[in-house]
């Protein structure tokens, strides 16, 4: 494009070169040169003004990165929670798209997308390697953690030592899973906290909002239901999309 505006440039320089050097007084010619001058200039600022135009535009693109799974969500209507939980459902965290969702199989027999929650994840990335490191562990391919307690956390204080001293921060309830090689994990809410979700702010557990866990916990949660938790940059998995179709179908 900027190659256009110099092809303009050199012809307006010649019209004024050529009037300055071979001065006629003949009306009509400085009426005409005037006229050509003028239609020249205004397209030599159409072309620089469409350039820039287009330069900004490339610059203030947002980076077009893959749909996330709860953009995906956002306009599909989840089922009704049910009276209590199934007993077969099972749930998937993504680190991701810091999402808790839970899956179960319908009627018919399709899995489906029963509900999905914000969550907050180990203030650092990856996975879990000692106590203390900040980070949520993540499930092996194919070996789900599961919940091995649901326990009252109602009273449950702890100090973030950040100032505020020992204080009510887990919720109503704690998912206590089973994490083979680490302790103390588990699903909980985020009293004094909820403003880190989503985030990443916790010391390993998976926070949610204290409403959340409530209604994870009322209608969804058994001992023994198998948890997922994948990794940083696992997109979602073929039986994911496959479930979302089934849920925006039925």
């Amino acid at each position: 494009m900027a190659g256009r505006v110099f092809i303009f440039a050199p012809a307006i320089a010649h019209v004024g070169v050529f009037s300055y050097l071979c001065p006629i007084k003949s009306q009509t010619f400085n009426t005409m040169r005037f006229k050509i001058i003028i239609i020249l200039s205004l397209l030599l600022l159409s072309v620089k003004g469409t350039a820039c135009s287009r330069n900004h535009n490339d610059n203030t693109l947002p980076p077009q990165d893959t749909p996330t799974l709860a953009q995906d969500t956002a306009t599909i209507q989840l089922p009704d929670p049910p009276a209590k939980p199934s007993g077969t459902a099972f749930i998937v965290v993504s680190k991701r798209d810091m999402t808790l969702s839970v899956y179960d199989r319908d009627t018919v027999g399709d899995t489906i997308l029963v509900a999905q929650f914000p969550c907050c994840m180990g203030k650092n990335k990856g996975d879990k390697v000692r106590r203390g490191d900040m980070r949520t562990p993540e499930s092996p391919a194919g070996k789900p953690f599961k919940i091995t307690m649901i326990q009252d956390a109602s009273t449950w204080k702890h100090d973030f030592k950040d100032g505020r001293g020992n204080i009510l921060a887990y919720g109503h309830w704690f998912l206590r899973l089973e994490t083979p090689g680490h302790r103390g994990i588990g699903i909980h809410g985020s009293t004094n906290n909820e403003n880190s979700v989503p985030g990443r702010a916790s010391e390993g557990c998976i926070r949610l909002l204290d409403k959340d866990i409530i209604t994870l916990k009322e209608h969804y949660a058994y001992v023994g239901m198998p948890v997922t938790v994948q990794a940083e940059d696992a997109a979602p998995q073929p039986w994911e999309e496959r479930a979302l179709q089934a849920t925006a179908t039925r």
